[in-house]
């Protein structure tokens, strides 16, 4: 009886005019329950706000990973138009020390080792120059990856306590270790001219 019903319906609406149509579509469609729809935005509003809360959680977890990361990512930048992209492998290897001197570490042995290679494309720079610049490009990097990790972190609301000093800590490390870089290559054994501190550092 409603399959019969229903067609019934659907021939007396196919002979009709068309706007005598539209309008008996509307007022046989159901009303929009809005008490479902606000319920819908809430449910979604608590479910955007728990995962901001997990990726804050996990971004104070792994600040020191991200912090790697943005280094990276920025060393690679300023050392593209003399290496080609992706100079320095960006991606961090899973279990990897993420610790304030072993950040540094890697920071420090993964830039430096591109100046042999920096010092041959610049043949016309003698040693103590060649240093320098070699040290001012990557330390520009090095600066701009860690104001980016310091902003991210801010952001989420995470760089404060031992998360705010350990990334305080290892850019003074790199900056011992690129300090000692510079006075182990030099023929004067002098410190080289350093990069700046950026601000907050």
């Amino acid at each position: 009886m409603m399959k019969v019903e229903s067609i019934g319906q659907g021939v007396r609406a196919a002979r009709m005019h068309p706007e005598d149509r539209q309008e008996a579509v509307e007022r046989r469609a159901p009303k929009l329950d809005m008490s479902g729809v606000e319920a819908s935005k809430q449910a979604l509003n608590a479910s955007i706000l728990k995962a901001s809360a997990e990726v804050s959680l996990s971004a104070g977890n792994h600040s020191m990973s991200l912090l790697f990361k943005s280094a990276i990512e920025h060393l690679n930048e300023v050392l593209a138009p003399e290496f080609g992209d992706n100079a320095i492998q960006a991606a961090a290897e899973s279990g990897m020390d993420f610790s304030p001197q072993a950040t540094a570490d890697r920071i420090v042995s993964m830039s430096t080792a591109f100046f042999g290679r920096y010092a041959e494309n610049h043949p016309e720079k003698d040693m103590e120059t060649a240093l320098n610049d070699f040290v001012k490009l990557i330390g520009g990097g090095i600066d701009k990856g860690f104001a980016e990790a310091r902003q991210i972190l801010d952001g989420l609301k995470v760089l404060e306590g031992d998360i705010a000093s350990n990334v305080d800590k290892t850019y003074e490390l790199v900056q011992a270790g690129l300090k000692a870089f510079v006075e182990n290559h030099s023929p004067s054994g002098g410190a080289g001219e350093l990069p700046e501190s950026p601000a907050g550092s």
